[in-house]
């Protein structure tokens, strides 16, 4: 087996052909750092100087082709090289400095870990001989994001640099995608040293399985062709792996209904009829109740996480279970598997349509003929919707749905996490792979803003709209002055219903009403005679002072014109204040801790499956 992943749509480390150093050069460790981000293929690192990784800015001046982007905080920077790999496929890059900009990268680094991300966050560490003397802005940014990375280097000596960012980039790009940092000496910058391309990587441990076992396919093809009630469960795994299209092939070949979780979004079209919705805790109900009938679920790329199980013993409890994974630490972590599979989800599934075929040509078919039935009954009776607010103010789905509808074709879609977040999975249609991008399992305020901005940098000829919550966008909003000044004309939505909307949802449901510390205006006993009856701030002004075009929106009668003014500026950042009503809620759901079987479709309404049921 070799250390590549084949299936992977990830760009490796690029070699020279025949081997041969073609590159040798006597430079300094932060040459070295510069030359080899070159070679490996990075284009744009997002980043802050200061004082320890300073030196590897210096030769960012001398023509190098590596564009670098200022950004305004750290965690600015992680999100921007995230949305960059989550929209472009390739390598995310961040830079920050030792000590605060190291730990300023914690959270980014810990959100594309959660979501599988390949990203290499570049940090500068005190010189090698100050390492644990507890130096001036010193951190253990190793020790720190142990937990959280896939893989992490102290580099001290120049000679290693070269050598550890194609290890590092082939780390974050094969197998399991996820992020890795490489905390550099200072004097291992300053120091000099020869460069010499492509360098012999020393991974000895790193051998991704990429190629399913042939029993293991053959056995899944069997369960799925005589199984009465399949679904198959599309996780982003499908995406990493660049899938999507072996997935339609599939699908289409069995006949089964897919459901894509909220990080597989457009793995697998919107508008198919063989999509059944979203699953989880805000999912649809037909995709939550599917799985929970289903006799058999086909997981790919997914890890049945708590957000899309529910209460976890009670998880599909007919349902035998066929877990692919190209991490084997993710079958049976959570749920016993009948089947394990691990492998590259593309290979897994290019296999499993030859297996499936095979067991066609030997006349075992399924028949989904009355799991159609019901699947299509519940998908009749209970559709996605929303009612408009009785006092003519912006409902916030509508404004959502609006902009998916009024977008350019192949628009890429940022959220940040919220309620924002579950309206934009449920009423704009992703039809394409790589058009969604959120923050899944970490679920980090503030990251939509940095996020959208990355992600136009890596598509400059893509619209990329960032839709926000008031609550998210305060966290990141100074990246807009990073847009604006680097020519990276994002669009962003603001949600505004001034306050922190899932959580007073839960507060709403769960707390008597006891609105404790979400409004985000000036509530009740906290009015002056100054901030009385303002929205602070007043995101317009602010908006505008970092450069960007600033509109507001407030009545269901401006929205289509206000969005289309948005869409039609292509030369600056452009921000929309849509002043929305407060008490909008995400439906359906199901309470945490709860069984998928008690989903509420809306209002707290539970569905009634009874007629027609053959449980």
């Amino acid at each position: 087996m070799t250390e590549q992943a084949s299936g992977s749509h990830h760009p490796q480390p690029r070699a020279r052909s025949g081997g041969q150093s073609a590159t040798v050069e006597h430079v300094t460790g932060a040459q070295s750092l510069i030359r080899s981000l070159e070679e490996v293929g990075a284009d744009t690192v997002f980043g802050i100087p200061g004082g320890c990784i300073l030196p590897a800015y210096d030769p960012m001046m001398d023509s190098s082709r590596v564009r670098h982007v200022l950004v305004r905080h750290e965690q600015g920077a992680g999100h921007a090289a995230t949305g960059y790999a989550q929209a472009t496929g390739r390598v995310g890059v961040c830079m920050a400095t030792s000590g605060p900009g190291a730990t300023n990268l914690v959270t980014p680094i810990a959100d594309a870990h959660m979501d599988s991300v390949p990203l290499v966050a570049i940090t500068g560490q005190v010189a090698s001989k100050a390492i644990g003397t507890d130096a001036f802005q010193e951190a253990d940014i190793c020790g720190i994001t142990m937990p959280v990375t896939k893989h992490n280097f102290l580099v001290t000596k120049a000679e290693d640099i070269a050598r550890t960012i194609a290890e590092a980039f082939h780390i974050a790009a094969t197998g399991r995608p996820g992020p890795v940092l490489v905390d550099i000496a200072k004097d291992a910058l300053q120091a000099q040293t020869v460069f010499s391309w492509p360098p012999q990587m020393d991974l000895p441990g790193y051998r991704p399985v990429t190629k399913p076992h042939a029993k293991q396919i053959r056995e899944a093809a069997k369960l799925i062709t005589a199984a009465k009630r399949p679904v198959l469960y599309v996780g982003g795994g499908v995406l990493k792996a660049g899938a999507t299209a072996e997935l339609k092939v599939l699908a289409e070949l069995t006949g089964a209904p897919v459901t894509t979780t909220l990080m597989a979004l457009g793995a697998f079209p919107d508008s198919h009829p063989l999509h059944v919705g979203m699953p989880g805790m805000h999912g649809a109900v037909t995709a939550v109740t599917a799985l929970q009938k289903a006799d058999l679920i086909v997981a790919l790329g997914a890890r049945f996480d708590d957000r899309v199980t529910g209460k976890l013993d009670s998880f599909a409890p007919f349902a035998k279970i066929v877990h692919a994974d190209i991490d084997p630490a993710e079958i049976g972590k959570n749920r016993t598997a009948d089947v394990p599979i691990v492998g590259d989800a593309r290979e897994v599934i290019a296999d499993l349509v030859q297996a499936v075929q095979a067991e066609h040509t030997e006349g075992n078919t399924g028949d989904y003929s009355a799991w159609w039935r019901d699947l299509s009954r519940w998908r009749d009776t209970y559709p996605l919707g929303y009612d408009q607010p009785e006092d003519g103010s912006l409902s916030p789905q509508q404004v959502i749905q609006r902009i998916g509808q009024l977008a350019p074709e192949g628009t890429v879609y940022a959220a940040g996490v919220g309620q924002h977040q579950m309206w934009a999975a449920h009423f704009i249609d992703y039809e394409r792979p790589a058009t969604w991008l959120n923050s899944g399992g970490l679920g980090t305020m503030g990251y939509a803003v940095p996020a959208a901005m990355g992600a136009k940098a890596g598509l400059p000829d893509r619209t990329v709209w960032a839709i926000d919550g008031d609550g998210c966008f305060q966290m990141t909003n100074q990246e807009l002055a990073t847009c604006a000044l680097n020519g990276i004309p994002i669009k962003v939505a603001i949600i505004n219903n001034g306050a922190l909307g899932m959580v007073r949802q839960w507060q709403t449901l769960f707390y008597n009403q006891r609105y404790s510390n979400t409004v985000l205006h000036a509530g009740p006993g906290e009015e002056t005679p100054a901030n009385k009856g303002t929205r602070i701030p007043d995101f317009v002004k602010l908006s505008e002072a970092m450069g960007c075009v600033a509109l507001r929106c407030e009545r269901p009668e401006d929205l289509d014109k206000v969005i289309a003014e948005a869409n039609a500026i292509n030369d600056r950042p452009v921000v929309v204040d849509f002043i929305v009503h407060e008490d909008a809620m995400v439906w359906p759901m199901v309470a945490a801790g709860t069984s998928n079987d008690e989903v509420m479709a809306a209002r707290g309404v539970r569905p009634d499956f009874s007629d027609g049921d053959d449980d």
